[in-house]
């Protein structure tokens, strides 16, 4: 395993971190857990352990996560263990209440880990300005998250986010974090500036669900597959994101203890040297692909001048779908594509929606800085008929 200082907190931070949204049994949280279940839990976190993978992180909306790690971590030397839980601020409540309500959940966290302290605390689904607004108010969940900090009960304070690039900058900018964690992957690029800003503040910098939002790497396309040749593209995809200084950790979220070989695979390289030239040799394949199936300028372009959902009638999220629609078009990702077109609509988690009733909307005003506003409308109808079908489901929080 390789390690790398995560930012202000000092931690030495391994590349590879185990991510515990798949331990779960179940997503109650007072479910009865099997022996079965609780047993391959253990069997992951030693696995991931002997691997030098000493960063455990979950979630209170991981349903019997908590409890699950929780039987595990208290076998094992905890000075030894980065462990990481995250809450979600309650957003219907005023800021002191939530405020109250975050202690509170953070206590019974606690108790279900089955420790006196966590090193790394997040708020979890800080996805856009409004939540960022009410968290960060007198007397709201980040006042308590700090308050833990001075007691040394959360060792560093940290936040979760599938927000826009705009808004994950706006909570770097309060510096009142230790760290981030934000997607941000080849398939997801247009983040890297907040990843910046979090690096120029010596913050922490975590990448989330780097291989299932990152395309559901684990079960790819077989022209995927083939352009990656030699290695999977998991393995592509992490030393994609490791590559970059700026990066200090990616998740890996493991249901069996032989989840964690194909990312091992990626510190290998890493740790040879031969990552820094087969990357981004497998990279330009890949762009090179992209560009022969849909155009060059399209490529380039796609993404300029497209407005935010809110801005856009029907609230159509048109550059997450025309995202969708390159990967579907040109690296046969339509599985993944389907997966996550069928989540739009799911709040601040997964905001806007499909591109449905076209026919009733005017989108010209919205795409006038779009140099491709006239072939736009036609490409969202070509995506809805592709990828529609039966509404997606989000996983609880989806982190």
């Amino acid at each position: 395993m390789l390690y790398q200082r995560f930012g202000k907190t000092e931690l030495q931070m391994p590349v590879i971190t185990s991510g515990g949204m798949r331990f779960q049994m179940s997503w109650g949280r007072d479910d009865e857990i099997t022996d079965e279940s609780q047993s391959t839990v253990e069997q992951c976190i030693r696995r991931a352990i002997e691997l030098g993978i000493t960063h455990i992180e979950t979630a209170r909306a991981y349903g019997t996560s908590e409890r699950q790690v929780g039987r595990v971590i208290s076998s094992l030397p905890r000075e030894e263990i980065i462990l990481q839980t995250k809450i979600v601020p309650n957003e219907s409540l005023d800021a002191a209440a939530a405020g109250k309500q975050f202690l509170s959940d953070f206590d019974d966290s606690l108790e279900k880990l089955q420790t006196d302290y966590v090193d790394l605390l997040a708020l979890h689904g800080l996805n856009d300005t409004e939540v960022l607004a009410k968290a960060i108010a007198p007397g709201g969940a980040l006042d308590m998250a700090e308050k833990l900090k001075k007691e040394g009960r959360a060792r560093h304070i940290g936040f979760s986010t599938h927000g826009p690039c705009d808004s994950i900058q706006a909570a770097i900018a309060t510096d009142r974090f230790d760290y981030v964690n934000l997607h941000w992957f080849w398939s997801m690029q247009e983040r890297w500036p907040a990843v910046l800003d979090a690096r120029a503040k010596d913050m922490g910098v975590f990448i989330i669900s780097p291989n299932d939002k990152g395309g559901r790497l684990y079960e790819p396309s077989d022209k995927l597959v083939s352009l990656c040749d030699p290695i999977s593209p998991m393995v592509w995809n992490d030393a994609f994101c490791l590559l970059p200084d700026q990066v200090h950790t990616i998740s890996c979220g493991a249901s069996k203890p032989t989840d964690y070989d194909e990312h091992i695979k990626a510190v290998a390289l890493l740790e040879s040297g031969e990552a820094a030239t087969l990357i981004p040799e497998i990279t330009n394949r890949i762009d090179t692909e992209c560009r022969c199936v849909l155009g060059d300028e399209w490529w380039e372009t796609w993404h300029v001048g497209l407005p935010d959902w809110s801005q856009t009638p029907g609230e159509i999220h048109i550059p997450g779908i025309l995202r969708l629609y390159n990967l579907a078009k040109a690296l046969d990702m339509v599985a993944f594509a389907k997966e996550r077109y069928g989540m739009f609509g799911a709040g601040h988690w997964f905001p806007g929606k499909r591109a449905e009733d076209l026919e009733n909307l005017d989108l010209s005003q919205c795409l006038k800085n779009s140099p491709h506003a006239d072939k736009i409308p036609a490409i969202l109808a070509e995506t809805h008929e592709m990828l529609s079908g039966e509404q997606g489901k989000r996983l609880q929080a989806d982190a």
